[in-house]
């Protein structure tokens, strides 16, 4: 497995990387890197890790994702499915947050961005009202060159500085920086339950995955996600869930509870209120109506 630390080929001869890609999938293993990451899923759909944060990404979706923030962008299951050839397409911008203080953000008018880049360690999801503007002035960055791709940038970061209701990605006591040792455990814990989530997952069974006893697997976990492993794996099935109801295909709900895994349909809708805020009858009501 490879190690969880990327370097991404930020050279001080340019502020920031660009890197846009049409690939069958995303990197799917947990990552790292020291450069903050700003995410347009142009296209794509699965599941968001980052720091003690998980949530269905979809289309459209833009994510600031902090320097040395745990992550991974996991597909869904049909991106891997050679008979179904799917494909994402997104841009990656990629700027060193230490470097980019110490020469432009040092300016005074750039107090207000500088703020925001030393706050952005948590990460955030760009709100839906601002999806637009921000990936207009991301299609600039793209198609311009050196100085005014530098301009460019700097006009997305006052629009990240001044767009409301940016959604942390992670609470302030979330385990952000990792051993390598640890962040390959971790990725190996991840894998196996977004893999088997669909059957009954013991602890005994995940903390073998883990090479832990019960006892310290469960300190582990709840030490580096802020979740218990239950939660966790609830939240697993429940983003799944979501996207069963928003695909339409299913009969019933009671399907959809043995379909990602729930054993009785009483705790499937308990859980899924709980994690949504709805049950799965106002969930789907809710996206008919919009």
């Amino acid at each position: 497995m490879k190690v969880v630390q990327f370097t991404i080929p930020v050279s001080r001869e340019s502020t920031i990387v660009v890197q846009e890609e049409k690939l069958p999938h995303y990197y799917p293993h947990l990552h790292r890197h020291r450069e903050v990451q700003i995410e347009w899923v142009v296209e794509g759909s699965g599941i968001l890790v980052a720091g003690n944060y998980m949530q269905r990404f979809e289309s459209g979706d833009i994510y600031i994702i902090g320097a040395n923030q745990s992550h991974i962008f996991k597909n869904d299951e049909s991106y891997f499915n050679p008979d179904e050839p799917r494909q994402i397409h997104s841009v990656s911008i990629f700027f060193d947050p230490n470097y980019l203080s110490q020469n432009i953000l040092s300016l005074p008018e750039m107090a207000n961005i500088r703020k925001f880049v030393h706050g952005v360690h948590n990460g955030f999801q760009i709100p839906e009202e601002a999806r637009e503007a921000v990936q207009n002035i991301i299609s600039e960055i793209i198609h311009h060159k050196e100085s005014q791709r530098v301009a460019a940038f700097i006009k997305l970061l006052y629009q990240f500085s001044t767009t409301r209701d940016l959604k942390p990605l992670a609470t302030s006591n979330s385990e952000q920086v990792i051993s390598e040792v640890e962040g390959i455990r971790m990725d190996r814990i991840f894998q196996y339950l977004v893999t088997n989530y669909k059957r009954h997952i013991s602890l005994a069974e995940i903390s073998e995955i883990a090479n832990l006893t019960p006892q310290a697997f469960c300190r582990y976990f709840k030490k580096h996600t802020d979740k218990t492993f239950v939660s966790f794996l609830n939240e697993v099935r429940i983003n799944e869930a979501c996207k069963i109801i928003l695909s339409g295909k299913f009969d019933s709900f009671s399907d959809i509870c043995y379909q990602t895994g729930f054993d009785h349909v009483t705790n499937f809708n308990r859980v899924f209120k709980k994690t949504t805020g709805m049950s799965p009858g106002e969930y789907q009501k809710g996206f008919r109506d919009i």
